[in-house]
């Protein structure tokens, strides 16, 4: 449970009668735990790790009654490693997100900063990441390739969320440049919407950047945050669930393009060259979740990858399959204990990958097994 402090609405230099109330809201996840992985470059790897499942962070959120239906808004939310105690996300003091904005009752919310794309709005909740109790950083697409894990938050944004009406909602988020002359030089737009409708819910997202691997460092991307380093890239994802007892039953397709790809960015080295010119990331996902108890909890799901891939040495389809299921023990509303185990398998088609879950140290073979077991606590 979140613990809220409200602040006194008559500060010294007002009347009493002006009566804005302000709140501020303090709260956080911390997730630590330990993980094996059977191949890291072919050998067994056992490590500690900080946000196994859900990125640790913690956060500000605030607002102020401006009346007629009308308020300020804010958040600030910070990620870091509970191992090291360092900052995440190239080391940014509020690298999750950092906005402000208004909001009114009835239009929706205009919010400016550091924000998530709509892709991560509305159709990441639909997917095994998003899953309640939140987030699984081990299962995340291959390469995080249409960025339902977070990759990547984007800068210089301006946003708008609406309000729902009759189960239907709606966004678009639009992140400048910043660059003179350089309108479309390192940009981002993307729009998205979400419909509930009883048990089934249904949602939709577009995401398009522009030039993510320039040299306008003060972009709407950051270099080191991206999956890929490419001119152009589009991802669209459309997903469904169907809530029905204890049960959740979800599918989630996504499917992102790139242009001018130059190199894939992610966390460990893969040895590939490419040429400039393009890959495609199809993803078809299947997931479930079932409440067993109120103390106990067991998820589940299984993606299928299909990509095409122009590298130095030619045309190549990888595909990937990867399995994954978890098991939620809650001590308490925020306290819990979980362990999954994930299995990848490739086939590479001649591109050079390897096996490589979410995370992790790519394997020496097209399998990679992983085993993970932590803990998590909200406040």
């Amino acid at each position: 449970m979140k613990k809220t402090l409200v602040m006194a609405a008559c500060a010294a230099v007002y009347a009493c009668g002006a009566q804005a109330q302000s709140s501020v809201t303090l709260y956080g996840v911390i997730d630590a735990g330990l993980s094996y992985t059977n191949n890291a470059k072919g050998s067994a790897q056992w490590q500690t790790g900080s946000g196994n499942v859900t990125g640790s962070h913690w956060g500000f959120a605030g607002s102020e009654d401006l009346g007629g239906g009308n308020k300020a808004i804010f958040q600030l939310e910070n990620g870091f490693s509970v191992t090291n105690g360092t900052l995440r996300q190239g080391g940014r003091e509020f690298g999750y997100q950092a906005y402000v904005g208004l909001l009114n009752n009835r239009l929706g919310s205009v919010t400016f900063g550091r924000q998530y794309d709509s892709v991560v709005d509305y159709v990441a909740p639909l997917s095994f990441t998003g899953i309640r109790p939140g987030g699984n950083n081990f299962s995340a697409h291959p390469f995080d390739n249409d960025n339902l894990n977070n990759s990547f938050r984007v800068n210089n944004a301006v946003k708008f969320t609406s309000t729902p009406y009759e189960g239907l909602r709606f966004g678009a988020l639009y992140g400048f440049s910043d660059e003179a002359g350089g309108f479309d030089d390192n940009r981002l737009y993307s729009f998205g919407a979400a419909y509930d409708a009883g048990p089934f819910r249904f949602a939709a997202g577009y995401l398009q950047a522009n030039n993510g691997g320039s040299s306008n460092t003060n972009g709407a991307l950051t270099l080191t945050d991206r999956s890929f380093v490419a001119a152009l890239q589009r991802t669209y994802g459309a997903g469904v669930n169907y809530l029905v007892g204890a049960a959740r039953f979800g599918f989630v397709w996504t499917r992102t393009q790139l242009g001018g790809l130059d190199t894939i960015n992610g966390a460990n080295s893969l040895g590939l060259t490419e040429n400039g010119q393009g890959a495609s990331f199809n993803n078809y996902e299947v997931n479930a979740s079932y409440s067993l108890s109120p103390t106990l909890k067991l998820i589940g799901e299984y993606t299928y990858t299909d990509a095409a891939l122009s590298t130095a040495s030619g045309e190549h389809h990888p595909k990937w399959q990867e399995v994954s299921v978890q098991t939620d023990y809650f001590l308490s509303k925020r306290t819990d204990l979980y362990v999954q185990a994930s299995y990848q398998h490739i086939n590479s088609d001649g591109s050079g990958l390897t096996a490589d879950i979410s995370g992790q140290t790519p394997s020496s073979t097209n399998e990679q097994v992983l085993v993970g077991v932590g803990m998590r606590h909200r406040f």
